[in-house]
C-alpha cells in the first residue's frame, strides 16, 4: 500500500469484488477507491482502520426505479424520505423516475425544478430519468443534454394524467429520436388492448386483479418493442418484467443482437400470487405479482443472463389510497430500503451467491445507467459501500422503515441479511438505523 493520501482502510474477510469474493483490505483516498489490497496489508500512518471482521462488504447498491413523487406529490414520499430509506439499505446511488412528481421531468425546466428540490435533501447520490410522451418530442435532446440518463415511457396508462402513454406511431417517433443521438428508452411493456379485452371485476379478490393484467399484455408489448428496436437499432430497456413468457423472446432477440436489457423486481422475485391476502392492496403493482411457476422461470432468466438487474420499483403513495378494492387503489409496492434483504434471502434459498446478488443489484444497474464510477469495488471506483451480516435475521416491522408512509408487502417477513452501514464516497452515511445529514451528490449522465 503506497499511503499516499489514502485516509480510510475497509477491512473485511468477505469483500465482494468483480473477481469474486475474497479477505481484502479497501484503501480509499478522497472518495475514490485506490487499491484493493491484501487483507493484512499494512495500513498507511494517519488513515483510519474501519475493521468488519466477517461481515461481507460489498459495492453500494445501485438501484435505478425509484419514484420519489417529489416536488408535487411530497405526501407520498420525497427526496428526503425515499434517500433515507436507500441508505438504510445499502443503496448509495438510485436514479429517479420522471412521474409521479409535479411537474414530471420532461422538459429541461422541470428537470431543474426537481434538481432544485432534490439537491438539499438527498442521503444518496441522485439522477434523473426523462420522460417520453406524445407532446415531448422536441425536448428529448435538450434533456439528454442537460444530463438525463435515457427516457422512460408507458405504452398502456400510467395513472396519472400528465404522464400520458406512447401508442405504437409515437413510440416509433421517440424511439428513433432517442436512437439518434444514442440514448436509452426504457419503457413500461403492457399491451393497452389487451388490458382492455381483460376481465375488469372491481372488489378485494386478488385472483380478479391477476385477471385484468394478462401476461399477453406484457408479452405483446415486448414483442412490439423488440421489432422497433430492432428496426431502428435502438437501445430499449424492459422495465419491471413480471411474465416469465416473454423470456424466450428477449432471449431470442439478444442472440440476435438486439440491443435490449430486462428488469425485474424484488416483489416478482420474492412474493406470489398465492400467498397475496385478499383486500391486501400492499401487494398491488403494474404488472402483477404472478404465480409462484412464473417465479421459478423468472429466477431461471436471471441465472442465465435474459434478465439483466434487480431493482426496487419503489412506488409508495399515501395509505389511503390503498383501499381494498383492487381495481381501484394505487399501484406500487414500497421496497426500497428492503430490496437487499428480500433478494438475498430467495437468492440463498435457490443456491445463489452475494456475488450473484451484487451483480444484478448494483453492477449491472450502474452498467445501464452508464455509472462508470459506480457498482464495483475496483480502484477508480467511488467508494460506495455497503456492509452487511449475511446470516443475521429480522423480521419486518413498518414502524421502523424510513420511506414516508410506511406501508409495505413485506410486513411481518422475516429476512436474512442485515445491512450494518453504508458508505457515499468514503463517509459513512449509515450505520445501526441511524442516518447522517445528507451528502449526497445530483449526477449526471456521464459524456
Amino acid at each position: 500500500m503506497s499511503g499516499q493520501d489514502v485516509n480510510l482502510v475497509l477491512r473485511s474477510t468477505r469483500v465482494v469484488t468483480p473477481e469474486g469474493t475474497r479477505p481484502a483490505s479497501v484503501a480509499v483516498a478522497g472518495g475514490t477507491i485506490d487499491e484493493v489490497l491484501p487483507y493484512d496489508a499494512d495500513v498507511p500512518a494517519g488513515a483510519r482502520l474501519e475493521d468488519f471482521g466477517d461481515d461481507v462488504l460489498l459495492p453500494g447498491l445501485v438501484d435505478t426505479h425509484v419514484h420519489v413523487n417529489d416536488p408535487g406529490r411530497t405526501e407520498w414520499e420525497g427526496f428526503w424520505t425515499a434517500t433515507r430509506a436507500a441508505a438504510a439499505g445499502g443503496i448509495t446511488t438510485l436514479l429517479d423516475m420522471p412521474l409521479n412528481s409535479l411537474p414530471p421531468t420532461t422538459t429541461v425546466e422541470n428537470l431543474r425544478t426537481k434538481q432544485g428540490v432534490a439537491g438539499p435533501k438527498a442521503h444518496v447520490d441522485t439522477g434523473f430519468w426523462g420522460g417520453a410522451i406524445p407532446s415531448n418530442v422536441k425536448d428529448l435532446r435538450p434533456l439528454y443534454e442537460a444530463g438525463v440518463f435515457g427516457f422512460k415511457c408507458f405504452l398502456s396508462p400510467s395513472g396519472v394524467e400528465e404522464f400520458p402513454e406512447l401508442d405504437q406511431e409515437q413510440l416509433a417517433r421517440s424511439m428513433a429520436e432517442i436512437a439518434g443521438f444514442g440514448g436509452l428508452l426504457i419503457v413500461h411493456a403492457e399491451d393497452p388492448h389487451h388490458l382492455a379485452d381483460a376481465p375488469q371485476r372491481p372488489g378485494p379478490a386478488y385472483a380478479d386483479f391477476l385477471a385484468s393484467r394478462p401476461r399477453d399484455a406484457e408479452n405483446t408489448a415486448i414483442e412490439g418493442l423488440i421489432a422497433h428496436a430492432r428496426r431502428l437499432n435502438a437501445r430499449v430497456h424492459v422495465l419491471h418484467l413480471s411474465s416469465s413468457d416473454a423470456l424466450p423472446l428477449i432471449a431470442a432477440a439478444k442472440r440476435e443482437g438486439v440491443r435490449v436489457t430486462v428488469e425485474s423486481c424484488p416483489h416478482f422475485l420474492t412474493l406470489t400470487a398465492e400467498e397475496v391476502p385478499d383486500g391486501a392492496t400492499e401487494f398491488k403493482c403494474c404488472p402483477p405479482i404472478r404465480e409462484a411457476a412464473n417465479q421459478d422461470a423468472l429466477w431461471a432468466g436471471l441465472a442465465d443472463g435474459t434478465i439483466d438487474c434487480v431493482v426496487s420499483d419503489h412506488s409508495p403513495c399515501t395509505t389511503d389510497l390503498k383501499t381494498s378494492d383492487f381495481a381501484s387503489a394505487w399501484g406500487g409496492i414500497s421496497s426500497l430500503q428492503l430490496g437487499l434483504p428480500a433478494i438475498w434471502t430467495e437468492a440463498r434459498r435457490r443456491g445463489h451467491s452475494l456475488d450473484d446478488v451484487v451483480r444484478w443489484m448494483s453492477a449491472a444497474p450502474a452498467e445501464l445507467a452508464g455509472l462508470t464510477r459506480k457498482g464495483a469495488i475496483e480502484a477508480g471506483r467511488d467508494a460506495d459501500f455497503a456492509v452487511l451480516s449475511p446470516e443475521a435475521t429480522f423480521t419486518v416491522d413498518p414502524a421502523e422503515l424510513f420511506h414516508r408512509n410506511q406501508v409495505t408487502a413485506y410486513a411481518g417477513k422475516t429476512l436474512h441479511g442485515v445491512v450494518r452501514s453504508s458508505w457515499l464516497r468514503g463517509v459513512r452515511i449509515a450505520f445501526d438505523g441511524e442516518l447522517a445529514e445528507p451528502t449526497g451528490r445530483l449526477l449526471e449522465r456521464d459524456r
